[in-house]
């Protein structure tokens, strides 16, 4: 029996009437209570209490990419632990690996509230968000006070551009993050697709991209992979020059998608928290509506590289059907957040067992031999 979907999200959903950022919040402060007092017997009760329930461990499901080993393929999405406050726990509710921020050099607020909207009819969110965070050097302060081995999975960084730096100044800006938590975070993505930063898409054009990718792998030599993130919404001629340019610079991978801007596969007219049309209401789509479109845009990358590049695999998964989709498209691993919301704790190991079951129904012996085997 799923509690959560039963009785727990009916309240938070629509009970409780809450503003859905106030239950983020909550829901991070109860999981930073738990990471932040590690040798006190309750908080060794919860963790392994929330590893017995959620965790799964299978060889079939495990990785080596970039040279990182993930246990399983399914990794938490930027945006839900902006300032890793709850980075320890990740790992304990089931997650391959989890990737903290979008973080901005300089600390922001993001837009104003309310800014993030649950849309029920479609399983969906809208998001206008504005990469509020305490900034890179906060997050690199939080990530100093771990130990090493406070982690069992691989946590990657999400760096976004500050909504103070100039367009032309963007690289120094992203530059200047990663100098700061660099020596602290397993892999790094480069944000150039929320479409909640004024103008920030516009670094997806090559040529800012490229001094991006440059500036930011002079400074690497190498020693951390490095990924970039795109919008569903780019054009394919686009995504494949931004796939050629990540080839030329050796980036590990590409993240396909972030949110989209289109309202075309909504259902829902209006916000109710805000009583406008969803046509008038600014900020990115996830979850459902996006899943499609995401497919495509894996799949495409992969034709177009080979399979040689990387794909993690983000927008609409919601069940192992979901998750299996976009691997056969060609991503070797996945991410979850807007589904995760919707579905509850509980979601990553339906997933994982549902993964595990077609690789057995298919006679494949590991995930990787099922990364873009295509429909069948």
């Amino acid at each position: 029996m799923d509690i959560y979907q039963l009785a727990i999200r009916p309240l938070l959903f629509s009970g409780f009437k809450a503003d859905p950022e106030v239950v983020h919040q909550r829901s991070l402060a109860l999981l930073h209570a738990i990471d932040a007092t590690p040798t006190a017997p309750l908080t060794k009760l919860a963790k392994a209490s929330l590893q017995q329930y959620f965790c799964r461990t299978d060889r079939q499901l495990e990785q080596s990419l970039f040279g990182l080993k993930f246990a399983n393929p399914v990794g938490l999405a930027a945006g839900f632990d902006k300032d890793g406050i709850a980075a320890g726990m990740w790992q304990y509710l089931g997650f391959g690996f989890a990737e903290l921020g979008t973080v901005t050099y300089h600390p922001q607020p993001g837009n104003p509230q309310p800014r993030l909207f649950r849309l029920p009819q479609d399983r969906a969110a809208l998001n206008r968000m504005g990469f509020n965070n305490l900034g890179s050097a906060a997050l690199a302060e939080a990530l100093k006070q771990r130990h090493a081995n406070d982690f069992t999975i691989p946590i990657g960084i999400n760096l976004g551009k500050s909504k103070v730096t100039p367009l032309d100044e963007a690289a120094t800006d992203y530059l200047g993050s990663f100098q700061r938590l660099k020596d602290l975070g397993d892999y790094f993505v480069i944000n150039v697709s929320s479409p909640n930063t004024p103008n920030l898409r516009d670094l997806q054009a090559i040529e800012p991209l490229r001094i991006i990718f440059d500036t930011l792998q002079q400074e690497n030599q190498g020693r951390k992979p490095i990924l970039v993130k795109i919008a569903p919404d780019l054009a394919w001629e686009d995504i494949s020059a931004v796939v050629e340019l990540s080839q030329t610079y050796q980036l590990a991978g590409i993240i396909a998608t972030n949110t989209t801007i289109d309202r075309s596969q909504l259902t829902t007219n209006f916000v109710t928290a805000t009583g406008k049309k969803v046509t008038e209401e600014a900020g990115g789509i996830s979850g459902a509506p996006v899943r499609q479109k995401s497919t495509e845009v894996i799949r495409f990358i992969y034709q177009q590289t080979g399979g040689s590049l990387p794909i993690i695999g983000v927008g609409g998964i919601f069940t192992a059907d979901d998750a299996w989709e976009k691997i056969a498209a060609g991503a070797s691993l996945i991410q979850v957040y807007t589904g995760w919301t919707y579905n509850g704790p509980w979601m990553v190991d339906r997933i994982l067992t549902g993964l595990l079951a077609k690789l057995e129904a298919r006679g494949l012996a590991a995930i990787a031999d099922a990364v873009g085997i295509g429909d069948d």
